[in-house]
């Protein structure tokens, strides 16, 4: 029986604005580090083992002047907005909610912002678990703090991979396409969900640059 929703935070229930937030920090490729540093950077960062001032550094081979953060902060803050249909799914939705997602510190302030702790009953992140998503590790570290058995969990994601390793460890899970789709899918897992929830609800979807994290 399912009993669980774990389901991610960015490009799923809100809109990650980390493209535009990089382009107004005037981070031009040139000035970088190159991508599998950059990449490394950020999964450092996420997982909570570098702060935020040493991912900068090394995002920017060594020259963090090159990199405006106040801009890069003004425009993260002000780009997130809940994606179309999914507020309402989580306050309809009959089902124990968490959020499941690969993100750093900032985390924080977003759950703060958007009320998450009054629509969910928990927010883990990989920077509080260690470990990154599809890194089994971190569905074994989550199943553990929300008490439940892999089979009573439906899994959320936007990334296949992502859904692909919870799958392997014997949880439900799905990839996200928009609200009307996943719920569609509750119903499939004998999930009641009104109706008007996320009915005719599309999802601008957003493709990461080459090379850098979301």
């Amino acid at each position: 029986m399912l009993r669980t929703l774990l389901i991610d935070l960015l490009d799923v229930l809100l809109y990650d604005p980390y493209r535009e937030a990089l382009a107004a920090a005037g981070a031009a490729a040139p000035a970088l580090a190159p991508p599998p540093v950059r990449h490394e950077a950020w999964t450092r960062f996420e997982v909570a083992a570098i702060d935020e001032a040493e991912f900068v550094d090394r995002y920017t081979a060594g020259n963090p002047a090159a990199f405006d953060a106040a801009a890069f902060h003004r425009v993260r803050r002000g780009g997130y907005r809940w994606l179309p249909g999914m507020r309402d799914l989580l306050a309809a939705v009959p089902l124990e909610t968490h959020v499941a997602s690969n993100y750093p510190v900032w985390i924080r302030e977003v759950r703060a912002n958007f009320g998450l702790d009054d629509l969910v009953d928990g927010v883990w992140a990989s920077c509080d678990l260690g470990v990154r998503k599809p890194d089994p590790a971190f569905f074994l570290r989550l199943l553990e703090r929300v008490r439940r058995e892999p089979a009573a969990c439906l899994f959320v994601d936007d990334r296949p991979e992502n859904v692909a390793a919870a799958a392997a460890l014997g949880l439900r899970a799905h990839v996200f396409r928009g609200a009307p789709d996943l719920v569609l899918r509750l119903r499939a897992e004998g999930v009641e969900v009104d109706g008007n929830v996320g009915a005719h609800q599309g999802v601008p979807g957003r493709t990461p640059l080459p090379g850098e994290p979301r």
